[in-house]
């Protein structure tokens, strides 16, 4: 029984000589100066030239404005990205920009910041849950429509499509797709879809299966420009004349449509994207209201005159 009372007094003495209060980083009330901020970026991919023209333009605009950039590569790896996200809330940044590998998966990653009283801005794709102060992004669902509206223009009502899906439970995958199929469901014959995770080389090898299995398909429609051009070799390797349309205007993408390799792209402009979501930092770090939406402008890009 003495032995019990002793451990119960010394229990007592280490809880009361310990502080259960939260670090720095995680108290809820934070002061920014404006004029000296730090960002904390994590792109869900370097490996994609596409997000590397986001970051580009990310870097450019901070560099302008004097704001202080770290960046991490997630690459494509979910657990990673959360990890990397902590990291930057351990480091005291002011405001996180984050591309989401998987819009469920950063949600816990989110919800982190928000208790730690940094606010999260959130470029291409958006999370689940968990506050985001703004999105700044292309009109997904939109430019899914748009493709699947030129290849029935080009084709006509019942044209055989495929659709290569981009990385499954990321915001702009599902996003995309629900545009597509608002208009594919009803005046396209939609006889394969399968992911390939915004990856060329993934595109290719499922363009090859799918163009295997179905020698009826006249149309590809591939969520990002990297499975495109995937699906561009495989329908070389097929021998197959048949429309590809990709999604984001990359420059490898641009240039596949200009030489007529590829049908046509859906191009978002990821430079502008970059730029616009650190204009929008000094203003959250401020605790300013703006908008839960920046759009970004999508254009058709063919290779016709």
């Amino acid at each position: 029984m003495k032995k019990l009372s002793i451990l119960f007094i010394a229990t007592l003495l280490l809880l009361s000589g310990c502080s259960l209060e939260a670090p720095g980083w995680a108290k809820k009330e934070r002061k920014v100066d404006v004029k000296d901020i730090t960002i904390g970026v994590s792109i869900s991919t370097l490996n994609n030239p596409f997000f590397v023209s986001v970051k580009d333009g990310i870097t450019k605009e901070a560099k302008k404005q004097g704001i202080t950039v770290k960046i991490a590569d997630a690459q494509n790896d979910s657990s990673k990205q959360s990890n990397d996200v902590d990291d930057l809330i351990q480091q005291g940044v002011d405001v996180l920009l984050v591309n989401p590998v998987d819009s469920a998966a950063i949600s816990s990653a989110v919800k982190t910041a928000n208790d730690a009283a940094i606010p999260v801005i959130a470029i291409d794709r958006s999370a689940d849950k968990g506050k985001v102060e703004t999105l700044v992004a292309s009109d997904n669902r939109e430019g899914g429509k748009m493709a699947a509206q030129y290849i029935l223009d080009k084709l006509g009502d019942k044209a055989k499509v495929a659709e290569l899906e981009g990385v499954p439970g990321a915001s702009a995958t599902r996003e995309r797709g629900e545009g597509f199929h608002s208009l594919a469901d009803t005046k396209l014959d939609v006889v394969e879809k399968q992911s390939a995770d915004f990856d060329r080389t993934k595109g290719l090898n499922v363009a090859e299966n799918v163009l295997q299995a179905n020698s009826s398909i006249q149309a590809i429609f591939a969520q990002n420009d990297e499975m495109a051009l995937g699906a561009v070799e495989a329908a070389k390797s097929a021998g197959k004349d048949i429309i590809i349309v990709g999604f984001d205007g990359n420059d490898d993408g641009l240039k596949a449509v200009e030489t007529g390799k590829m049908s046509a792209t859906i191009a978002q402009q990821p430079e502008l994207i970059g730029k616009k979501a650190v204009e929008s930092v000094k203003d959250v770090a401020a605790g300013k209201k703006i908008e839960a939406l920046i759009p970004v402008e999508l254009k058709l890009v063919t290779g016709e005159k």
